[in-house]
């Protein structure tokens, strides 16, 4: 059995809903959002890539 990759989205910029950028570990969960961290905890939120934020949040994002 071949061991899942976790690294997915290597080297693309992860980011929160709000726009702020997020550098660090993710995780997939089962339904395929990308969470912070290596595995989930109660404090992991969930990230996105560039094309997935808001309008408002690619502004900022952009501008950051």
């Amino acid at each position: 059995m071949q061991e899942k990759d976790n690294n997915m989205a290597k080297g693309v910029q992860h980011y929160y809903k709000d726009g702020r950028k997020f550098n660090g570990t993710t995780h997939k969960m089962s339904n395929g959002a990308l969470h912070t961290g290596k595995t989930h905890t109660k404090s992991s939120k969930p990230v996105f890539h560039l094309k997935d934020l808001s309008v408002a949040a690619k502004k900022k994002a952009r501008s950051a």
